[in-house]
């Protein structure tokens, strides 16, 4: 385009230049028509790319791996001159997220709307935008563009898997290790009374005791007697197996996505450090669902430690927590669990999520259930993931010690492989 505006340019030079010597009119008239042409392709191009206003909507800023993220576009013409064509070119930074698009003949004051539907394949935190805008006059003489700042991140969570029931310890069973503190939950434990404080719920609110002192009085509630859940995936450089090309999804196309789409057609990306974070993240919502408490410990590029809760919110946080999470830690998973180790109290139920196929987990393992407390030891293998070295070993050991152990290879059925009831002595099944 910047070629054919320049000869356009030596044209009426030449053409003025030559009615100027020889005085012909044609070659006057041909200088003013080149000179008209310029002026009014500038001017159509200017106010084209000035005149069109670009928006986006998303559905949610909150998705899945293995989910659609939906997002609307409009491209309006608020001038009265037609726009031949615009581009509109996004630099948003989710995965196959094929959002840009050349939309054809805008009508005075018109406009053209588009949706676009994304199977999120990768978990993490994405921008997107921001836009460019590009278009030109008709004769594309003047292309010109326009850059919308305008930019929103998305989350894009692990994938998570419906567990349906879960081997643990008997410690945690009613009548174990009994939990002491006081929380803004409702629970069958009423600890005491107290004066009624802005916030309260009304439920909360002890009739008899509001009636017998003449002010509002409100039940004071601790924790269930059930021991919390420590979530712990192991996110450590150390025995993680490098991602392979994935070929789960073929690409998403700027057509809408068929409605029939669902999570199961997604088959998760073939490295141990995906399978660590989804296991991690369906443990976690599988016992908020069932109103535990759980916390989460990881090292990764950054040191993550969330105390225990429960309630939806709680899930939420973990989930945020581990769409960013990488296989970064310098720290071992056995001595990132003993730099911890304070937080845990005896009855503590730690389910450690780690591809690590050395027998040290073993030994540390048995002197933490010395300690009083309660492991359980989800082994992503390795060797199945393309490793050199297979978990069975250590699965074996673990088991010898009597502390249960899952093992999970490359393509297992993560819901019927996490869902296996163990009958080993000391343990019972949650579900």
């Amino acid at each position: 385009m910047k070629q054919r505006r320049t000869v356009v340019f030596i044209l009426a030079l030449l053409a003025l230049l030559a009615a100027l010597i020889t005085g012909r009119a044609l070659l006057y008239n041909l200088a003013y028509l080149l000179a008209l042409l310029i002026i009014i392709s500038f001017l159509w191009a200017w106010l084209n790319i000035n005149s069109v206003r670009f928006s986006r909507t998303t559905r949610t800023f909150r998705t899945q791996v293995g989910r659609p993220l939906e997002e609307r576009f409009v491209i309006r013409n608020n001038s009265f001159i037609p726009t031949l064509w615009v581009e509109m070119r996004d630099h948003s930074e989710l995965p196959k997220h094929y959002a840009s698009r050349v939309v054809n003949t805008l009508g005075p004051k018109g406009q053209y709307n588009w949706r676009v539907t994304t199977i999120c394949q990768e978990r993490g935190r994405y921008q997107l935008g921001p836009v460019r805008l590009s278009t030109s006059d008709p004769f594309g003489l003047f292309p010109m563009q326009r850059q919308d700042t305008q930019t929103r991140n998305v989350v894009v969570y692990p994938m998570t898997v419906d567990i349906h029931r879960f081997a643990l310890p008997i410690g945690i069973l009613p009548g174990g290790d009994a939990l002491r503190r006081r929380t803004h939950h409702v629970t069958t434990n009423a600890s005491g009374v107290r004066d009624y404080a802005p916030g309260d719920s009304f439920s909360r609110i002890h009739w008899r005791s509001t009636a017998r002192r003449g002010r509002l009085i409100v039940k004071e509630f601790e924790l269930d007697p059930l021991a919390d859940i420590w979530i712990v995936p192991d996110m450590s450089i150390f025995g993680h197996v490098s991602q392979r090309p994935s070929t789960a999804v073929p690409e998403t196309t700027r057509e809408e996505m068929p409605v029939w789409m669902r999570l199961e057609e997604f088959k998760l990306a073939a490295n141990t450090e995906e399978y660590t974070v989804t296991i991690a993240a369906s443990l976690a919502q599988y016992f908020l669902r069932n109103n535990r408490a759980v916390g989460m410990l990881a090292y990764g590029q950054s040191n993550e430690v969330l105390q225990p809760d429960r309630s939806e919110r709680q899930l939420n946080r973990i989930l945020e927590t581990l769409a960013v999470l990488r296989a970064q830690g310098q720290t071992p998973l056995q001595n990132m669990i003993n730099a911890e180790v304070h937080l845990f109290p005896r009855g503590t139920t730690l389910i450690v999520v780690t591809p690590t196929t050395r027998e040290e987990w073993a030994t540390a393992a048995r002197q933490l259930v010395r300690r009083g407390l309660r492991i359980v030891t989800v082994l992503v293998n390795p060797q199945s993931f393309g490793g050199s070295q297979s978990a069975l070993t250590l699965a074996s050991l673990l088991q010898a010690n009597n502390m249960v152990s899952y093992e999970i290879n490359n393509g297992d059925d993560l819901p019927a492989a996490l869902s296996r009831g163990r009958t080993q002595a000391g343990y019972f099944t949650l579900g």
